[in-house]
């Protein structure tokens, strides 16, 4: 079956076609479809839906589409939803102007922006699943099949992230995966194997469960 991923990120169709391996997975830009929408929800399921409503409405096929971000829990969850706009503790959410800053900046700031936290001894880590430097990543993903009709599944990636930037290690993945070490494989998910990832990660446990319903 073709299904459109709503995304022009190239690392997400990779990961998505290894999963949905029966499946052909198309991006609009595979198309010259132009897609740009406006990613103004609240959480990671009210994103996924906005980009796959978006999508179908130009397709008029199924669509899946995906919200995902890292949420670090002596931050109260920062940056989650925005992840991807993030520029340190002054713009959590993204400067002003819209201007971005280098993923290696932003690994930089998410990781002295916890440092100063936990610095400060006021927060009470004893919940945390990993520890004071605890963290997770978060996939909610939706198949979109028409109004009305919809499926949609959220998971989670547990690990850490790492002490210091020079702590940073791997070429796999993409975003903040070289200073999020699991603690399974005494790795950062930058330097597991894709097929490892995917087995493991959030984007991949959501898609098999997705997979479940579309097979």
């Amino acid at each position: 079956m073709k299904i459109y991923l709503a995304t022009g990120n190239a690392h997400k169709k990779q990961e998505m076609q290894a999963i949905l391996s029966k499946h052909t997975i198309v991006i609009p830009s595979d198309e010259g479809i132009e897609f740009d929408p406006i990613e103004d929800g609240s959480s990671f399921y009210e994103n996924s839906m906005i980009k796959a409503k978006s999508l179908y409405e130009i397709v008029k096929c199924p669509v899946i589409a995906d919200d995902s971000g890292i949420c670090v829990d002596a931050l109260n969850g920062i940056p989650g939803i925005y992840s991807s706009r993030y520029c340190g503790p002054d713009f959590p959410q993204g400067r002003p102007d819209g201007s971005v800053i280098s993923q290696q900046d932003k690994n930089t700031l998410l990781i002295n922006q916890l440092n100063a936290v936990l610095s400060l001894g006021k927060v009470n880590t004893c919940s945390f699943r990993n520890g004071p430097r605890s963290a997770h990543y978060t996939c909610s993903m939706v198949m979109y099949c028409g109004t009305d009709r919809f499926f949609s599944a959220q998971e989670t990636m547990e690990g850490k992230l790492v002490e210091r930037i020079e702590d940073a290690a791997g070429t796999g993945g993409f975003g903040y995966d070289p200073v999020f070490f699991l603690p399974e494989f005494n790795k950062t998910a930058a330097e597991i194997s894709a097929e490892q990832k995917n087995k493991i990660s959030h984007r991949g446990k959501a898609a098999r469960a997705l997979l479940k319903i579309i097979d």
